[in-house]
């Protein structure tokens, strides 16, 4: 590309003297700073007029990719379009100028909305109650831990220290179990992608606390041996949680309250409306069925007897577990696009997100291997391509992926197999856009078994190209300094 600002740092586009803007003298005398509040250095800061920085950030977003330039067919992240409305209703002024300590009389058409989002997703869930307190997925895994710790802890039930999670889980399973003091145990999967339902059996005792599960699994294989794996499960006193990364193909078809879960979280960042990635924003509301309720995290919104809203306390609670009710605008736009969608849309979502999922499979599959050959949900899995003759891994192709225009989907995950590559569409891509993404996949696929080092050495049209992930994490430059430093 010939552009003089592309692939540049703002400070390699820095000219001595050169500024965006001319400050007029404010007629003020000179004041002299105390030496211990003035900086022992000048601060190296970049030296450019107004259309450069303009030009270069302009630039530098363009090298963004998202769900707003692209299909972003990202397995178990639920990386779907997020309509523009639902971001206008959070960013309204009479939402963006609330204060979080203020009077719950101050606030009330806050608290209903916020109120009204606990009721939806406790109808969508069929769970009893829900808390919005927690800021993203794996947040709200640890506080639907506690809410089983403190739920064993208040009947003096205090030997049960593990939680049993299938090899299949998403990373934050185990390690929201650590962080909340329990002890994971790995049970295994069959060949079809589902729990190995005895091997399940043999390990519950009286030391398990709960059994995590996502269903449909990260295979997109649906547990339909579900209903059996409860009534297991509480017959060993343990309890249900259910992993919601994966609620999108599921909405208005099944709920895990149905299904005899006892705790679930939802990632309203994932299925309800706010575009995510790159560590924010998000939220992980937590949901509870009848009972334990009360072990909810402080705060609460409450609907009174005279129909107004307040923020209460129990002293039953197990504790905070934020600063206020959670994040706000994210609770928003759940609220704005569950209700704009109604019972009608949201009930095509998952059907639709399973029709893309196994369209694009039963299209590759010549190409590509199915390890697992039944209907999935939203999403699939492949171990790499069909002939490994070639040496090309799945890497190679996630790589190639980015040439043509395409988000690679996740590779590697799940750790069932060898070569993962893990596709999820969504319900919100079209037709044409499945098949521009087929036809690069088939072209991919050919270009193995013709030109195998092309796809070794891609991607070959993007500004970073194969970065040395080990140096990156080991040593990283992530300043103008550092870069300075290790040119030299």
């Amino acid at each position: 590309m010939n552009n003089e600002y592309y692939g540049k740092l703002i400070f390699e586009l820095s000219r001595s003297g050169r500024r965006g803007a001319a400050i007029p003298d404010a007629g003020c005398p000179q004041v002299d700073l105390p030496t211990h509040l003035t900086r022992a250095h000048t601060v190296n800061l970049p030296c450019v007029d107004e259309p450069t920085v303009v030009r270069h950030y302009t630039n530098m977003s363009t090298n963004n990719f998202g769900v707003d330039t692209g299909f972003y067919p990202l397995g178990s992240c639920t990386m779907k379009y997020n309509p523009k409305i639902n971001d206008e209703v959070c960013a309204h002024h009479a939402m963006t100028r609330l204060h979080p300590a203020a009077p719950d009389e101050s606030v009330q058409g806050a608290l209903e909305a916020y109120w009204t989002l606990q009721r939806c997703l406790a109808e969508i869930g069929g769970m009893a109650e829900f808390t919005l307190n927690p800021f993203a997925g794996a947040h709200g895994e640890l506080t639907g831990l506690m809410v089983i710790r403190a739920y064993h802890d208040s009947r003096g039930d205090k030997g049960r220290t593990k939680v049993i999670v299938p090899d299949s889980a998403h990373g934050t399973n185990p390690a929201s179990a650590a962080v909340a003091g329990l002890k994971v145990v790995e049970v295994k999967s069959l060949p079809d992608g589902t729990v190995d339902v005895q091997a399940l059996g043999a390990l519950l005792d009286d030391s398990v606390a709960a059994v995590m599960m996502t269903n449909p699994n990260t295979a997109g294989i649906f547990e339909s041996n579900v209903a059996e794996i409860s009534e297991m499960v509480h017959k060993a006193g343990a309890l249900m949680y259910y992993d919601g990364a994966n609620l999108n193909p599921m909405l208005g078809i099944a709920r895990p309250g149905d299904m005899g879960f006892d705790v679930m979280h939802i990632n309203l960042h994932k299925t309800f409306s706010t575009p995510h990635g790159g560590g924010g924003p998000g939220s992980g509301p937590v949901g509870v069925c009848a009972g334990l309720e009360k072990f909810l995290p402080n705060p609460r919104v409450v609907k009174k007897a005279d129909g107004s809203f307040a923020v209460t306390t129990s002293p039953d609670s197990l504790g905070s577990i934020s600063a206020t009710l959670g994040n706000f605008a994210v609770q928003l736009r759940a609220l704005s696009y569950i209700m704009s969608l109604g019972n009608e849309g949201l009930c095509q979502a998952g059907p639709l997100a399973t029709l893309n999922a196994n369209y694009i499979k039963e299209s590759l599959r010549d190409l590509y291997k199915l390890p697992i050959d039944r209907v999935c949900k939203h999403e699939f899995v492949f171990d790499g391509l069909i002939d490994k003759s070639t040496g090309v891994t799945t890497l190679n192709i996630a790589k190639r992926l980015l040439d043509y225009g395409f988000h690679a989907p996740t590779i590697y995950f799940p750790l069932l197999f060898h070569e993962s590559l893990m596709i999820e569409p969504t319900e919100t891509e079209s037709k044409e856009t499945l098949d521009s993404f087929i036809d690069a996949m088939r072209s991919i696929a050919r270009e193995a078994a013709t030109a195998p080092e092309c796809l070794k050495e891609a991607p070959l049209t993007t500004p970073v190209r194969r970065p040395d992930d080990t140096a990156a994490a080991l040593n990283p430059r992530v300043t103008w300094n550092d870069l300075k430093t290790s040119a030299q």
